[in-house]
């Protein structure tokens, strides 16, 4: 290997190390997924991201934001700090079927007993997507948890009513994704980076 070659490979070498280049963004699917993001007034690093599938059909590209890498919901729950997921649509949808398809997601996650519990933030996120009625190609939905605060909810670059405040509706909430019976095994192995 010729000084050229040693130089160029070292510099290289410097360049990928470099705080610079680990800030680049994924593409997937058109969507660019950051590799961190601002909640709070925290720096969050992207835990994973991923395509949401019906069928052969991509509905959404989801990412996890959190404060420390986790593997999975009780890990999630436990990270201190905020948490995000984002979803950024791919495909026209309905909202208000999009809504009731995240309440049958708790159903097939949160044991029967927990249920009546969870009922009025269940229909609090119902009243959210039936307001928004059709979610399009580059809308974004984000769930934010926010110490203190609880979960925020933001569809089109606005937050939708008052936050969830109870750190019980936010874990029934992610076992959508990351729950025993996730909406999509694919979207919740990339979410958790085990992909």
């Amino acid at each position: 290997m010729t000084f050229k070659h040693l130089l160029a490979a070292a510099l290289t070498t410097v360049w990928l190390a470099s705080p610079l280049a680990q800030a680049a963004t994924q593409d997937i699917h058109g969507v660019k997924v950051e590799d961190s993001a601002m909640v709070s007034g925290t720096k969050l690093l992207l835990n994973g991201a991923g395509t949401r599938y019906k069928g052969p059909f991509k509905v959404y590209v989801g990412d996890l934001y959190t404060s420390k890498k986790v593997n999975s919901l009780d890990e999630l729950m436990a990270a201190p700090g905020p948490k995000r997921l984002t979803m950024t649509f791919l495909r026209e949808i309905e909202a208000g079927p999009f809504g009731k398809l995240l309440t049958r997601g708790v159903e097939d996650n949160v044991p029967k007993n927990e249920m009546s519990k969870l009922v009025p933030g269940l229909i609090r996120m119902g009243d959210i997507f039936t307001v928004n009625k059709v979610l399009l190609p580059g809308d974004v939905i984000t769930l934010d948890w926010i110490p203190g605060t609880g979960m925020v909810v933001t569809a089109k670059g606005k937050v939708q009513g008052e936050p969830f405040k109870e750190p019980e509706f936010y874990k029934a909430i992610m076992s959508i994704w990351f729950g025993p019976v996730p909406a999509d095994f694919r979207l919740k192995d990339a979410l958790l980076g085990q992909k």
